[in-house]
């Protein structure tokens, strides 16, 4: 047994990659097995090996860890194996497993894993000459403090698990249970999952670019604020980051610190980061080129379009007027070659770009195509608060030059300064201007898709909606990828995972939320899309006094006691709650009672710097335009067929399983495809792996299915 073992848990990076999508099918009985065995080896070892460690404290402290690791475990078993038998039915279908629960499990697991590796490499090499016995100890607790956070959410899934109708994700008329994950989330040690053990649960390849987010995130947001230029805080930030890369403790406190309490401008700065000229002239060397790339202002008239049931009657779309008034819509137009009509003095009276991206109008010898059948118009993703088309414009190149077709991203406004439905009216007017106008953009738009990522997915289906409750043509397909369907902090398994995750935490997912529901509004005037570095003409004086800041901050973060590895601790689960509660953050929940009933021998660890975060209570968030998963049936009915692209590793997939199932349910047209060990966002990610390329190409097969499929009724219900 011992050996069968060692074969199938034998860890490295490259078997673990093979090994990955089939680690939620793993027997989890042979991975406790193992890791009780593991720990007992070591133990036994340890106990007496005071002497041949560089000091009896290091041996203390990894049986210590050792003992609590094995506590931790023998409690995870029984409730692994409860939602073992049950989880499946919560996915999609048999074909596509894949749901919060199944995501639990196999993230525990992974976790595990990486405990049993190092376990097995300790009880190797603890008596050898260049083991590093304070470094090894500080990897075993951190991941017995993951493993102890990670229990508190396996008992949470538990709860709704136990709450829940079969078969259902969310917790919608619980609300109680849903505030009280807020407040869990509030309280509990994070820091843990943002240091050593940053990013263990996705795929290997990734977790450099993890780091380097995390570490860039942290960096830039000490110097956030400060009145220097766009250059001179890069600087700044590339100077402080390097304590952060040797100190994982550090790191993951001061990310922890972070992201539950700075407020929506440094996340709308941060992810506008990637507008800046480095970067996306970066990208576009790394991506494919284009003949045609446009940005376009669509000026706002009133349109004319023919009624889906009735071509011969024209329906007036009025162009978007929330908040602000009538107003223009901004879009790019992006094609791998020159057609017929992108060169035109129609279109080019549209352009914003100064000269325009577009190469046959200056050389007549370069031969346009003809227009294009098809016709593909994105959404970008951002939270509905950041980012434009220029952030996407790396994999929006490769589509067009995949699908070879002319892609059309619309530059909606943002939140908080432009909450719903401002955003909704935007795209869905870009929309019926792209099929009115499909001639000037190289198409004959006999095949139309719409594409987006989270919130862009979003605005997908709201805008599909829009056109069915408008009386015009529906797109073709729809292919939206990690789409978020419900707005809300309505708890779910996979939600759980906004505890844990570095790239969708509840207190940014939240603010998101918020903004665009217009509780954190600032509506005085529209934003237009602005580089976070656009200041980077400032004086060399500047620059240099910049640097000199940022060189002496770093020098000093070493010297500073206050900022040595592991000043910032999680509280033990032993100390009283009200030793928490008098930290100036907390807002909410002073008394034990208002925390998650956890079994008498157990709590969970608490963050000595607890996040504000205010639930979405707005009744907004539950208009169907905004949680299109909340629609009756009759805003639904018509759609066309669906596709939707999720990662089980995202916080947002059983937003996917259930919206799938909804449209299912209906009758409705509707695929799921559930990617392995990849985070929100993995479209923005597709260079960097062959997971996430893999999930780029997969995303790229269905929206080949909607243009290759011959066409059907466009509205069923006409």
């Amino acid at each position: 047994m011992t050996e069968l073992c060692s074969q199938r848990l034998k860890y490295s990076e490259d078997s673990r990659r093979e090994r990955r999508p089939g680690l939620s099918n793993m027997d989890h009985k042979l991975v406790f097995t193992t890791l009780e065995s593991v720990c007992e080896a070591n133990i036994s070892a340890l106990s007496g090996a005071a002497g041949d460690l560089p000091s009896g404290a290091v041996a203390k402290r990894l049986v210590t860890c050792l003992k609590e690791i094995q506590q931790h475990g023998r409690a995870l078993e029984p409730v692994v194996a409860g939602l073992s038998l049950v989880f499946h039915h919560y996915d999609f279908d048999e074909q596509t497993p894949g749901n919060g629960y199944r995501t639990l499990v196999k993230v525990l697991l992974s976790c595990l894993l990486h405990i049993i590796q190092k376990g097995r490499y300790i009880a190797s090499n603890h008596t050898g000459a260049f083991f590093r016995g304070d470094h090894n100890a500080c990897e075993l607790e951190a991941y017995c403090s993951a493993l102890c956070q990670l229990r508190a959410l396996l008992y949470l899934a538990q709860r709704l698990i136990n709450d829940n109708a079969c078969g259902q994700l969310y917790s919608l008329e619980d609300g109680e249970l849903s505030r009280k994950l807020v407040q869990e989330y509030s309280s509990m040690h994070k820091g843990c999952f943002y240091g050593r053990c940053l990013g263990f649960q996705f795929s290997p390849s990734l977790r450099p670019f993890l780091q380097t987010v995390v570490i860039s995130m942290i960096s830039y947001g000490e110097t956030y604020g400060k009145q220097q230029s766009g250059l001179g805080l890069a600087a700044l930030s590339l100077l402080t980051s390097g304590k952060y890369l040797i100190d994982p403790e550090l790191r993951g406190t001061e990310f922890e610190r972070i992201t539950q309490n700075l407020d929506m401008q440094f996340w709308k700065s941060f992810w506008n980061l990637t507008e800046s000229g480095l970067m996306t002239g970066f990208s576009r060397i790394t991506s494919n080129p284009v003949e045609v790339n446009l940005t376009l202002t669509i000026p706002p008239v009133t349109l004319s379009l023919p009624l889906a049931s009735d071509p011969s009657v024209s329906a007036a779309v009025s162009p978007p007027v929330a908040h602000w008034g009538p107003g223009p819509v901004h879009v790019r137009l992006i094609s791998c070659r020159v057609r017929e009509g992108q060169d035109s003095e129609e279109l080019l009276s549209f352009s914003r770009t100064d000269p325009p991206s577009i190469s046959s109008s200056q050389l007549p010898w370069v031969h346009k195509q003809a227009r294009s059948p098809w016709l593909l118009i994105h959404f970008h993703g951002g939270g509905f608060v950041a980012q434009t088309s220029k952030s996407h414009e790396n994999y929006l190149r490769s589509w067009s030059k995949e699908l070879d077709v002319p892609v059309l991203s619309v530059d909606y406004s943002l939140s908080p300064e432009a909450p719903f439905p401002r955003a909704l009216e935007e795209c869905f007017y870009a929309y019926c201007w792209a099929l009115s106008n499909c001639h000037m953009l190289g198409s004959t738009a006999e095949r139309v898709c719409l594409a987006g990522d989270s919130a862009g997915g979003n605005l997908c289906i709201t805008v599909s909606m829009k056109a069915l409750c408008n009386g015009i043509r529906v797109p073709d397909g729809i292919m939206a990828a990690y789409p978020a369907t419900l707005l809300t902090t309505d708890a779910s398994p996979s939600r759980l995972l906004t505890l844990i995750d570095p790239l969708l935490p509840l207190g940014v997912l939240t603010k998101c939320i918020n903004a665009y529901a217009g509780t954190e509004s600032q509506r005085d005037q529209p934003v237009l899309s602005t580089s976070t570095l656009r200041s980077m003409g400032r004086d060399t004086a500047m620059l240099l006094s910049d640097l000199t800041q940022g060189a002496s901050n770093w020098i000093h973060s070493f010297l500073d006691p206050t900022r040595a590895s592991g000043a910032a601790r999680p509280l033990s689960s032993t100390r009283r709650w009200t030793e928490a509660s008098q930290n100036s953050s907390v807002t909410s929940a002073e008394n034990e009672e208002d925390f998650v009933d956890y079994p008498e021998d157990f709590k969970p660890l608490r963050s000595e710097c607890w996040a504000s975060v205010n639930p979405t209570a707005c009744p907004i968030i539950k208009n169907p335009f905004v949680s299109p998963l909340l629609a009756p049936n009759n805003l639904l009915k018509g759609l066309p067929p669906v596709h939707i692209v999720a990662s089980a590793l995202d916080a947002l997939l059983d937003d996917s399983v259930m919206f799938a199932k909804k449209l299912r349910s209906m009758g409705q047209p509707v695929s799921l495809t559930v990617v392995e060990g990849l985070p929100h966002g993995f479209l923005s990610l597709s260079q960097l792996s062959r997971e996430t390329e893999f999930a780029t190409e997969v995303c790229l097969e269905r929206m080949r299915d909607i243009f290759r499929n011959p066409p059907a009724s466009r509205q069923k219900h006409t």
